[in-house]
């Protein structure tokens, strides 16, 4: 298998959480979004989208986006189950992996963030101030997920599950940007737990081969 992946995209990192958990070798192609690798004629061959993470198994599968790679390999790869089998458990880290997936992510990634810079004009202290207020918006949220329904060390029971893969890289998004995230003390603690398993540290960005320091 292949994976191109950015150190610091938090879709990749959670594409690296699961394959980590789950044993999985693979090569790693490095694509740098800062200095624009994923606007090149070549890496549209890849992904038209001109993102990353891909996947590519074998030559003839290949898949765009983050939460499809995890359910692909969830079905396709043994090792531990990233999402449940049980209508309901699997419901619950459903709805809260796509709270981070579908609402926060999106608004906030590298794409959206350079279009208010460079087309909108907004200077780093409004960057700063639109990330942590979706931010704050979808954290509250996920706080609250986690006092209804999570259970265990991780977001829902004693085993990481989709939910962890993607709450771990945009807690270390938000930190990285300076949010506050002290009223989130479920959100934390969970981050903190998971920042102890080894396949959570072999996926950090700081243990990726393109990683910037």
């Amino acid at each position: 298998m292949q994976l191109y992946s950015f150190f610091n995209s938090s879709t990749s990192y959670r594409v690296r959480i699961a394959m980590a958990l789950k044993g999985l070798s693979y090569d790693y192609q490095g694509i740098n979004l800062r200095a624009g690798d994923q606007r090149s004629e070549d890496y549209q061959q890849v992904n038209p989208a001109r993102g990353v993470p891909v996947l590519v198994d074998d030559n003839d599968v290949s898949l765009s986006q983050s939460m499809a790679i995890i359910q692909y390999l969830d079905d396709t790869h043994g090792g531990c189950c990233l999402i449940p089998r049980e209508a309901l458990a699997k419901a619950r880290v459903l709805e809260f992996s796509n709270l981070i997936a579908c609402d926060m992510h999106p608004v906030n990634n590298l794409r959206i963030l350079g279009y208010l810079v460079n087309n909108l004009g907004a200077d780093d202290a409004q960057k700063k101030e639109w990330y942590c207020h979706w931010i704050a918006e979808g954290f509250a949220a996920a706080e609250k997920l986690l006092e209804r329904h999570g259970h265990g060390a991780y977001c829902f029971g004693d085993e990481p599950t989709l939910a962890d893969c993607c709450l771990v890289p945009q807690v270390a998004n938000a930190s990285r940007f300076g949010c506050d995230l002290s009223p989130y003390k479920h959100v934390m603690a969970i981050y903190e737990h998971c920042q102890q398993h080894p396949a959570f540290k072999e996926a950090a960005p700081e243990n990726q081969p393109d990683y910037i320091g």
